[in-house]
C-alpha cells in the first residue's frame, strides 16, 4: 500500500510541476544517466539483455524531440531496443503532428516512443488513446492507413492515478475541423515538410493536372497528357504514366486551394493502395521558392531511411 501511495504522489507530483507534460521532470531525470530496473528486464514476453537505461532524446527523434522533457527510457514501451530503430518507427509519424488531428497527440505517441523516465514504466490511459485515436484514425484513413494494431486501446490502462491522462480533454479545438483544408493539401512548402512526404510516397513527379472531379465521396484528378517529369517512380510503369488519376480520399467537399487554379505545373506525391493511386501531398511548382528548389536538389541525394510505414 505504501508502494502504490508513493507511485501515485510521484505522478501527481509530475502533473502539478509539467504544466503540459512532465516538464518539471527533467531536472531530477537528468541526474541519472542509468536507471537499475531489475525487475524489467522481462517485459511482454520478451527478454532483454540489457537493463532499461535513461538516455537523452536527440534532435533527431523530431518526433518527441520537443515533447517537454529531455530523457527517455530504452527500450520504449513499444519494445524498440536501439535509438536507431526508435527513430526509423517514430519517423513515419512525424507528419501526423502537422495535422493537429488532436492537441494531445504528441503526448500520447511519446509516450510509447520516448517514455519518460520513472521507476517502472507509465503508459498512456485508455481514454488517450481513444481520444487521439478517433480524432486521427480518419486523417490516417485517407492516406490508405488504418489505426495500427500496435497502438489498439485496448492494450491500455483504464484511467487511474498511475496512466497519462488527456491534457486537453473536452477542448473542441482539439477536433478536425469540418472546413479544414483536405490533408494531402494542408502541407506547409518548406523542404522538411516535402522530404517527409517524399520518403513516404511511393511515387513523385511533377506535372500538370487536366481535370478534377467528385466521385463516391473523393475527389478525382486526371493527370494532363503532357510530358510529367518523375522525381521518384516508386510502383508507378510508363503505362501508368500515359492515363494518371489520383484520389483524395473522401476528399469531395473539403477544401483545396491549390486546386483552385489548374494552369501550374504541381508537385504531387502519393502511394499505391488497393490498386489506387492516393495523393498524399500537392503543391503549386513555385519556381521563385527557395525551399522548393533545396527540396528537389536533395531528393537525388538523400537516403530515405528504411521503415514500416504507419503513416505520413
Amino acid at each position: 500500500m505504501a508502494e502504490q501511495k508513493r507511485q501515485v504522489w510521484v505522478v501527481k507530483a509530475l502533473w502539478l510541476a509539467l504544466g503540459l507534460f512532465l516538464i518539471g521532470y527533467t531536472a531530477a531525470a537528468e541526474e541519472y544517466d542509468y536507471y537499475s530496473w531489475q525487475s524489467d528486464n522481462f517485459h511482454n514476453g520478451r527478454f532483454y539483455a540489457k537493463q532499461p537505461q535513461c538516455v537523452d532524446i536527440p534532435a533527431e527523434l523530431r518526433l518527441c524531440y520537443t515533447v517537454g522533457y529531455k530523457k527517455m527510457r530504452l527500450p520504449n514501451l513499444l519494445d524498440h531496443e536501439t535509438m536507431p530503430e526508435v527513430m526509423q518507427q517514430a519517423g513515419s509519424w512525424v507528419p501526423l503532428l502537422a495535422k493537429h488531428c488532436h492537441a494531445d497527440t504528441q503526448v500520447f505517441l511519446c509516450s510509447l516512443f520516448a517514455p519518460v523516465c520513472l521507476d517502472r514504466p507509465i503508459y498512456p490511459c485508455r481514454s488517450l488513446c481513444e481520444a487521439v485515436r478517433d480524432s486521427c484514425a480518419p486523417v490516417m484513413e485517407i492516406y490508405g492507413f488504418p489505426w495500427p494494431e500496435m497502438l489498439q486501446c485496448d492494450k491500455f490502462p483504464i484511467d487511474n492515478d498511475l496512466c497519462i491522462p488527456m491534457q486537453f480533454s473536452g477542448n473542441i479545438a482539439t477536433q478536425t475541423p469540418v472546413s479544414k483544408a483536405c490533408p494531402p493539401c494542408d502541407n506547409e512548402l518548406k523542404s522538411d515538410t516535402i522530404m517527409e512526404h517524399f520518403c513516404a510516397s511511393d511515387f513523385a513527379l511533377k506535372m500538370k493536372i487536366k481535370e478534377v472531379k467528385k466521385e463516391k465521396g473523393d475527389r478525382k484528378l486526371i493527370a494532363a497528357q503532357k510530358k510529367k517529369k518523375v522525381l521518384k517512380m516508386g510502383i508507378l510503369r510508363k503505362k501508368d504514366l500515359k492515363k494518371l488519376t489520383l484520389y483524395i480520399k473522401n476528399g469531395a467537399n473539403c477544401p483545396c486551394p491549390q486546386l483552385d487554379s489548374l494552369g501550374s505545373n504541381f508537385l504531387i506525391m502519393g502511394r499505391k493502395v488497393d490498386q489506387q493511386l492516393l495523393l498524399m501531398s500537392i503543391h503549386k511548382w513555385d519556381k521563385k521558392s527557395k525551399e522548393l528548389k533545396f527540396a528537389i536538389k536533395y531528393m537525388k541525394s538523400h537516403q530515405c531511411p528504411t521503415y514500416h510505414t504507419v503513416f505520413q
